[in-house]
């Protein structure tokens, strides 16, 4: 089995490296979360609840 030297273990970890952080990016970019405003009004119609015991 053929050893490889530094430099290319090197590049293959910056390789991945950089794979790993575009993949998170895709990720968390991908999704579109709820504006503050559509939760502040689902939490005040909440508020105002007459439980009857």
């Amino acid at each position: 089995m053929p050893q490889m030297s530094p430099l290319m273990w090197f590049s293959l970890f910056i390789l991945f490296s950089i794979a790993l952080i575009l993949f998170n990016q895709m990720n968390f970019f991908s999704f579109k979360q709820l504006t503050i405003e559509k939760k502040s009004k689902k939490t005040t119609e909440n508020k105002f609840l007459n439980w009857k015991w």
